[in-house]
């Protein structure tokens, strides 16, 4: 019988309790999906690893992913995916791909893929796709995440629809073409129909997971309400957040969504900043009162092949903007870790496709490494507070087709709410509807802005809320002409014994006053009411038209909220623990940088330089982390790297750890020592010594720096001074 070395095993053991330990504290704060099997070259070191899509390697990836200590968790489109077996009939031996697809007014199908519709989902395709969810429950997943439920606005034609319309309305279909009410119908029902199965699919995810003794939970990765507006896509949104067996959200904003174009002073143009701002904005709305978890996810690149640069530029507009929201502590850093590390695309000065630089990579994984420390802030951001814009599902319900000529270019009647705040350095907030019947929703409100011109209240319970929060102390500030085509569909507001013309009319009516305008406000109750009959698009599709529109809101929150001075300025900021977060806007106030002083580490810099001051120009961000906030200056401590460092040891005059990264790429970290180090040694997982180190002390700051090349399986490395 051969020998077994006790020591080597109790150590390795204990190994193992330790790595188990960390993986419960921080098994589900970050996260990255991924459809490729596994890879030491996007070994990305997240504590959950999506696995994509079920086909024939579902399994192998699964566990390859879970051997390498990840929380493996599941992720499939709800509204396209690799589905063939479905499609074509080999499920049941009927071929659904003609019937069940979203089509257009000409008959064509709307595709994500050769033979992968967007589909309307149908009891069948439900009955189906239990069977795809108990697959992954059966591999075990620990959550399932039914990504992207979409419902393209221009489609509503197939024969599929047209059942879906009779059972559900108990009339015959209405092409939404021929009318406004039958656009709005179209777009409700869809909403209805992805509500209606992610609700069915829940229910059973939970079902059998409890049959089997385990707890799976259940997300939805989406795009924003924003982004679904602008793009014309009818998804469930906010009505999901309350919802039973629903656990949250991931965010899906990146720069593709956030580079979508709006108006501003009269020009059309892409503000990434700030549409990302109000897109995870909006997502947090969604969630805040019914305290489900929400991830916000960034994407190092884009869907879009465009430039590095560009993917560079953006990616840290996007990632300033996620941080902006502090009581966010969960991140999915990235998507397609394979499509960024293996991809190539062009640099702006050339035609020729290359792999992502070193240096940006580097940074990246800084910044990604940062995610898992990420803590919130109780100081939240700068700025004056409690001023919010409302916003509903409907929103997405009358964007396609336009109707009596009444346009709402790239949502124009939602941007000209927001944006003149926005850009003077309000950090406004979206209001979802759906979430009025919480008392918190509207429980830090001073001022309201609203409008029923891009979108209408789906109950009368709406109005009634806020009413009672005017009457209590509230201020709101209704701008609108009612004068758009779908203020005349058959709704709750013109039905089962109302009579009113548009459903604003309900909501004055509740607030005893009529129907002109009010600019200089009317005391209601404890609280005030403007009315402005002018729609909110106008304040951006012209310049110079806003300053009236600031002007009431100031007043509202001065003089009516007494909410104290409304302060104004270029930038925003937010410092979380001894993370620095910053942007600097363009088009706003003024064109002065922001000068940050203090004993910082830019982690913009893949080179992890140490800086006194930072200037941050218009149109930048900004990410530092600054040493003066160090809770515990006397502990060794990694401070920022472009790895994931676990199995600390620290004893008197050593420091040791493993960091782990993706193979080959080069990491650097800025480690804070109690005395210049003597000797510094790095090992591989095998004990053979990592050779190519670099290394600087700086003595004023008591940090050493190290760079070295990563690996995937982990890199140990011991510190010593004297």
């Amino acid at each position: 019988m051969k020998k077994i070395n006790w020591s080597i095993f109790l150590f390795a053991a204990g190994m193992v309790q330790a790595n188990a330990q960390q993986a419960q504290n921080l098994r589900e704060k970050t996260s990255f999906q991924v459809s490729a099997p596994y890879n030491p070259a996007y070994d990305v070191r997240s504590d959950i690893a999506i696995v994509y899509g079920v086909d024939s390697s579902f399994e192998t990836r699964v566990k390859d992913w879970r051997g390498k200590g990840y929380n493996v968790q599941f992720m499939t489109g709800i509204a396209w995916g690799e589905y063939k077996d479905y499609f074509k009939g080999r499920w049941d031996g009927i071929n659904h791909i003609d019937e069940e697809s979203q089509v257009e007014r000409n008959g064509k199908s709307i595709g994500h893929g050769v033979d992968i519709p967007y589909l309307v989902p149908t009891e069948s395709f439900v009955r189906y796709f239990k069977t795809v969810v108990k697959r992954a429950i059966d591999a075990g997943v620990t959550a399932v995440y039914l990504e992207e439920p979409e419902f393209w606005a221009r489609a509503g034609y197939s024969t599929a629809f047209k059942r879906e319309w009779q059972k559900y309305y108990g009339t015959s279909w209405q092409a939404q073409h021929e009318s406004p009410e039958a656009t709005y119908l179209s777009s409700k029902l869809k909403y209805h129909l992805y509500h209606n199965a992610l609700k069915e699919v829940f229910s059973y995810i939970h079902a059998y997971s409890d049959s089997i003794g385990r707890k799976v939970q259940c997300y939805v990765p989406t795009h924003s309400l924003l982004n679904y507006s602008s793009w014309n896509i009818v998804s469930p949104e906010a009505s999901l957040a309350s919802l039973e067996g629903m656990s949250g959200y991931i965010a899906q904003v990146w720069t593709g969504t956030a580079r979508e174009p709006n108006f501003y002073n009269g020009l059309e143009k892409e503000r990434v900043f700030e549409t990302a701002f109000l897109e995870y904005g909006s997502m947090l709305s969604m969630t805040a009162p019914t305290k489900r978890r929400m991830y916000f996810l960034t994407d190092p690149i884009e869907d879009w092949p465009r430039t590095w640069d560009d993917y560079k530029r953006n990616y840290q507009a996007t990632f300033t903007a996620k941080l902006l929201y502090p009581s966010v502590t969960h991140f999915e850093v990235m998507p397609w870790p394979n499509r960024i590390y293996q991809g190539k695309f062009k640099l702006e000065n050339s035609d020729e496709r290359q792999p992502i630089s070193p240096a940006y990579a580097t940074q990246m994984q800084v910044m990604v490494n940062a995610l898992n420390k990420m803590p919130g802030s109780t100081t939240g951001i700068n700025g004056s507070k409690g001023i919010g814009v409302l916003v509903g599902n409907s929103m997405m319900f009358q964007r396609f087709p336009t109707h009596n000529s009444y346009e709402d270019p790239q949502l124009s009647n939602f941007y000209g709410m927001i944006l003149p705040l926005l850009k003077l350095g309000i950090p406004v907030e979206t209001v979802h509807m759906e979430n009025l019947a919480f008392e918190e929703t509207l429980k830090h409100i001073k001022v309201l802005v609203m409008s029923y011109a891009g979108m209408k209240p789906l109950s009368q319970e709406v109005n009634e809320h806020l009413a009672k929060w005017v009457k209590n102390g509230g201020v709101l500030l209704y701008y609108g002409t009612d004068s758009d085509p779908f203020q005349q569909v058959k709704e709750w507001w013109n039905t089962q014994g109302n009579s009113y013309t548009t459903p604003s009319q309900h909501l004055l009516k509740l607030l005893n006053v009529n129907t002109a305008e009010t600019g200089s406000g009317q005391a209601i109750g404890k609280g005030w009411f403007y009315l402005v009959r002018k729609d909110p698009k106008e304040l951006v599709l012209k310049p110079d038209m806003s300053a009236a529109f600031t002007s009431i809101v100031a007043e509202g929150y001065e003089k009516k909220a007494h909410a104290g001075k409304l302060q104004t300025g270029n930038y925003f900021l937010v410092r979380r623990g001894p993370y620095v977060v910053a942007s600097v806007m363009e088009e706003s106030v003024s064109a002065e940088p922001l000068a940050l002083k203090g004993n910082f580490i830019d982690l913009f810099d893949p080179l992890l330089p140490l800086i006194k001051q930072k200037s941050i120009h218009v149109g930048e961000q900004g990410f530092l982390f600054d040493i003066n906030q160090v809770a515990d200056k006397k502990k060794p401590q990694v401070l920022a790297a472009a790895s994931r460092e676990s199995d600390e040891k620290i004893s008197q005059g050593s420091y040791s750890f493993i960091t782990k990264s993706p193979e080959a790429t080069n990491n650097v970290m800025r480690i804070l020592l109690p005395a210049k180090p003597v000797d510094i040694k790095l090992a591989d997982s095998n004990g053979v010594p990592v050779t190519g180190m670099q290394q600087a002390w700086d003595e004023a700051t008591k940090t050493l720096l190290l760079q070295f090349k990563n690996r995937s399986e982990g890199v140990q490395v011991n510190i010593r001074w004297k």
